[in-house]
């Protein structure tokens, strides 16, 4: 029976190789999601006088955070970006918000940009979130507040609305760009032969939207090729009065340089400022030739 040894051998060295792969992508799914750049500590993230760098103290790292900071603003986009890059990246093109008189407030997850420590749990990275957005909630009080997700960001912005609704502060807008319906879903369609079981940060983006009561505004490319518009379709079905709005001919990194996005969401700001009609078609002609502040997704 020595000639079945081989065909024993085989399936048996091909399932350990199997398993070994499922190891390492359970011990280190981080460097897959995660994909930080530092950033040199001692050098400002921007020269503008309007604009304030602070760290927030979490358990075993501090945050760092970006604010335009205006005289009275009307309220504030508090946005979280994607999975790569820093706050050099994101944290650009601040006029179209200075036009519409909104703050924005940015941060750095564990181990990008100059926030020290490393991503470990989704519970920890949803508790650094609600850290900073707590560092900064009571300068917002009785204004307008915009809780901005783009790719990796959505589901944790959706969240954070979900938690605020919950605790009887909705925002006024929920806006996610570029979302997936949950990561589970988006890795069983990159990676099919992984078992969903293995995926440590599940982010459910459909789930926590569900919670939220405020308005939901979702901004799709027609032609992302890391996440398909079906994501934002999905969400829609279990949030009916939620707007979509795909975008004809934009991808994932390009979804931000679309004449519409930066349009629809320039509208949306407006409709909260409760701006008049004159002033209203200026800014929207003021965002739509360039001006919003959201780089390429990551």
């Amino acid at each position: 029976m020595r000639w079945l040894r081989p065909l024993i051998a085989v399936p048996a060295l091909g399932a350990a190789l199997y398993g070994a792969a499922i190891a390492w992508l359970w011990l280190r799914q981080e460097r897959l999601l995660f994909e930080p750049s530092p950033f040199p500590a001692d050098q400002p993230l921007s020269q503008d006088a309007d604009v304030r760098e602070f760290m927030v103290d979490v358990p075993g790292a501090r945050l760092s955070v970006a604010q335009l900071k205006l005289p009275d603003p009307r309220g504030v986009v508090f946005y979280l970006h994607g999975n790569s890059g820093n706050l050099q990246r994101w944290f650009v093109g601040l006029d179209a918000f200075r036009e519409l008189n909104f703050d924005v407030v940015m941060m750095d997850y564990r181990g990008y940009g100059k926030s020290s420590g490393r991503i470990e749990s989704e519970a920890q990275l949803r508790s650094d979130v609600r850290a900073v957005w707590n560092a900064v909630a009571t300068q917002y009080e009785g204004r307008r507040i915009v809780i901005s997700g783009q790719s990796l960001g959505t589901a944790l912005a959706a969240g954070l609305s979900a938690e605020l609704c919950e605790a009887g502060w909705a925002p006024d807008l929920t806006l996610l760009i570029s979302p997936y319906s949950s990561m589970r879903a988006l890795a069983d369609e990159h990676y099919p032969w992984v078992p969903s079981r293995v995926l440590r940060y599940p982010l459910q983006t459909v789930d926590h939207a569900c919670k939220v009561k405020g308005p939901v505004m979702l901004v799709h490319g027609d032609r992302d090729e890391l996440i398909g518009h079906h994501h934002s379709e999905a969400i829609r079905e279990v949030l009916p009065h939620c707007q979509l709005f795909l975008l004809e001919g934009a991808g994932h990194s390009d979804v931000h340089e679309h004449p519409s996005f930066r349009q629809h969401v320039a509208t949306a700001l407006i409709g909260l400022a409760g701006l008049a009609a004159p002033e209203l078609a200026a800014a929207v002609s003021y965002a739509a030739s360039g001006g919003t502040p959201t780089a390429g997704l990551g």
